[in-house]
């Protein structure tokens, strides 16, 4: 058995990602020991509770001090505060990342303040539930997914051989690896994930704000579509305020070509033109059954909600 690919790491922000790498670290040997930092007291007395980690603190310094690699996974707005406190404590060497859903600017905020040498690779694990807190975390988060991760552009041998080390990290965890550019990245995630977002909080909205149809009947009567509108709609709130400020050009690029097909079906369904609703719905099918042989689907709705937590 491999041993692990990091002697310390340190996880700044212990919630549902934070708390998932930390446990999945320990259940896949993928460090030493393992340090969270995090700004709740609350959630760092879960965390240690738990027992998932060697050591937990209220100091950022002591958190990251002798760490081989720092993950920010902390809501994308607090990073810049977070990292600036953390930056002048890297040990030389280190691997600084984070797993936010925004990528654009996240290299210069992670390298505000810090040495010149370290290696600042920004990352972003394709995973998550609408849980939220260090109970909502599972080790088996990452298996499967994709971690897409966006180097900076001026890479030389040592900075390629940490962005090896980080995608062999992630790969011990389960997942799949993926090299992007940053400002692709988050095109691609406008599309697949901000947007979905956005509209599953505007519908559930909606839905309560419709003054003939009471709070009542909506919770009563919800068919399965509704159901996963409101899955979607019950993610961590903080979290994604900062997706949508932080990302805010991909995603009104994306909601602008929306709206405009948006429109074109409203004039197909006002209309009656069966033939291009019938041909928009089969097209929409064959890109969820591509998505399902593709492995990206979630086995059951509840997927890891039952599974033994480490």
């Amino acid at each position: 058995m491999a041993g692990p690919q990091f002697e310390r790491i340190a996880v700044i922000g212990c919630g549902l990602i934070g708390s998932s790498l930390v446990r999945a670290v320990r259940a896949y040997g993928a460090a030493g020991s393992i340090s969270v930092y995090d700004l709740s007291p609350v959630v760092r007395e879960r965390v240690a509770t738990l027992g998932i980690a060697d050591l937990v603190t209220d100091d950022i310094a002591k958190a990251v001090e002798g760490a081989d690699l720092v993950v920010f996974a902390a809501p994308p707005m607090a990073i810049a505060e977070a990292a600036a406190l953390a930056a002048p404590h890297y040990r030389a060497g280190a691997i600084i990342s984070d797993v936010g859903s925004v990528k654009g600017t996240m290299a210069e905020v992670l390298a505000a303040g810090a040495p010149d040498n370290v290696f600042i690779i920004p990352g972003h694990p394709i995973a998550g539930t609408e849980q939220s807190g260090p109970d909502a975390g599972f080790a088996e988060l990452f298996d499967g997914r994709w971690v897409i991760l966006t180097p900076v552009s001026d890479q030389n041998e040592a900075y390629a051989v940490a962005v090896a080390n980080l995608s062999a990290f992630w790969r011990m965890l389960g997942a799949q690896v993926e090299l992007m550019e940053a400002r692709h990245h988050d095109m691609v995630l406008a599309v697949t994930s901000h947007l979905p977002h956005l509209i599953a909080y505007n519908i559930v909205g909606t839905a309560a704000d419709l003054e003939e149809v009471t709070q009542s009947e909506v919770m009563k009567f919800s068919a399965g579509g509704f159901r996963d509108f409101t899955r979607i709609a019950a993610s961590d709130p903080v979290m994604w305020r900062d997706v949508f400020i932080l990302n805010k050009d991909a995603v009104l690029e994306v909601l602008g070509r929306f709206t405009e097909d948006l429109q074109a079906l409203s004039r197909a369904i006002r209309w009656g033109e069966a033939d291009k609703l019938q041909e928009l719905f089969t097209r929409t099918r064959e890109i969820r059954r591509g998505l399902i042989a593709l492995g990206q689907e979630d086995p059951t709705p509840n997927f890891g909600r039952n599974k033994p937590k480490v």
